[in-house]
């Protein structure tokens, strides 16, 4: 298995994405934040559009803009209450997809960027996984910097400011990280399949967590588990990878939500 160049850079992306989305996957969790998610995986497709009609050759570029300046919109209209935030959310993400079948389907094209729907991680390049580290880093700071003040805001907000945590900052601040991690996993994951491997981890470990820190040891644990069993199972079964990967994150959300019942 390992004696194939793609395998062994899949493994090394997949090690390197699963812990993200387990430390990340929990605060989205915890804030309620799962059609936001979607939202932005959603909105990828306009990114790449939007890259496109600029005549963008790497259209991962115009993904991370869109995806920065679609998340922070969210945010700021979600702030004003405008509107219920998940009828809000959900607009904005049929109103992307939507556009950006349209354009990407024009003269028939679409089936030029099909793949972007299931993703392919076995795809993936030594200058992608380079990036992928860079993230991991970027994700890892911010993470040890400011988990503490994200907790304190996903608990009480008005609390949180009361203690002088920039609510308005952190919450902008996680929207980014997460449009980041979004658009720059999401061509190996797929847009079907990105919130349920950001979603599943972190829902498995809230099932059977008793603290915050096991919440969060947890759901990295689970997501690097399934992504790499999904990775080898789909290898030895010749199946997709990405829906794999999913259904083994989806065993073990039900197999701890049995447990914690049961406790």
């Amino acid at each position: 298995m390992f004696s194939y160049a793609f395998m062994v850079r899949a493994t090394i992306a997949i090690l390197l994405i699963s812990p993200l989305f387990g430390m990340v996957g929990t605060m989205i969790v915890q804030k309620r934040m799962a059609y936001f998610s979607d939202a932005l995986g959603h909105s990828a497709l306009t990114g790449i559009a939007a890259g496109v009609i600029m005549g963008i050759g790497n259209t991962t570029v115009s993904m991370i803009v869109f995806g920065i300046c679609f998340a922070l919109l969210l945010n700021y209209i979600s702030r004003k209450g405008l509107s219920s935030s998940d009828t809000l959310i959900s607009v904005f993400a049929s109103c992307a997809t939507a556009l950006g079948l349209a354009i990407l389907s024009r003269g028939g094209s679409f089936s030029n960027y099909s793949a972007i729907l299931v993703g392919d991680i076995l795809s993936i390049t030594v200058a992608e996984i380079v990036q992928l580290i860079a993230l991991f880093i970027i994700i890892l700071v911010f993470w040890c910097i400011s988990i503490n003040r994200l907790t304190a805001i996903s608990i009480h907000a008005t609390l949180a400011k009361s203690r002088s945590i920039s609510v308005r900052v952190m919450e902008d601040a996680f929207a980014v990280l997460i449009a980041l991690l979004v658009m720059l996993s999401i061509k190996w994951v797929g847009i079907l399949l990105i919130n349920a491997l950001l979603i599943l981890p972190a829902a498995s470990s809230r099932n059977i967590s008793e603290n915050f820190r096991e919440y969060t040891y947890l759901s990295i644990i689970f997501s690097i588990f399934s992504g790499v069993a999904g990775l080898f199972v789909s290898y030895y079964t010749d199946m997709a990878t990405g829906p794999m990967i999913v259904i083994i994150a989806s065993v073990i959300y039900f197999a701890t939500y049995i447990y914690g019942k049961d406790r």
